[in-house]
């Protein structure tokens, strides 16, 4: 499996790769502790919450694709804004077709490796999925 992001560019195919292994804890890696992820704008989710949401995504078993449009950093800082699609067939035969425009905020840490500090997979201002 793919090591953490280098760059800030590099976060989404990083998650891409982990959320399509199917492996909840080494999608959770690419997370900071004390990371948001926020699905609703009224409950941004932290911790357990936060990686039990992005685990019931990931138990459709439908991949994600993720297509980067920008990502400007400053310093350990990096404002990304990402396309992705979830587009398949689920595990029970269901058409599954999800998609949005993230807004997402990653910080490199300690040890060189950029991780997301604030994921909002609607960012540009649709609230709520499947997932959440």
């Amino acid at each position: 499996m793919r090591a953490l992001a280098d760059r800030p560019e590099d976060v989404p195919a990083v998650f891409a790769e982990r959320f399509n292994s199917g492996d909840p804890a080494a999608l959770a890696e690419v997370y900071e502790d004390g990371a948001v992820l926020v699905l609703d704008p009224a409950a941004p989710l932290t911790g357990a919450d936060a990686h039990a949401a992005n685990h019931r995504l990931q138990g459709l078993g439908v991949p994600i694709e993720v297509r980067p449009r920008h990502v400007h950093s400053s310093g350990d800082l990096a404002l990304l804004t990402v396309d992705w699609t979830i587009e398949g067939t689920d595990r029970e035969g269901r058409a599954v077709h999800i998609e949005g425009t993230a807004t997402d905020v990653a910080r490199r840490g300690p040890d060189g490796r950029w991780r997301y500090v604030i994921d909002s997979p609607f960012g540009t201002g649709v609230a709520g999925h499947p997932g959440g």
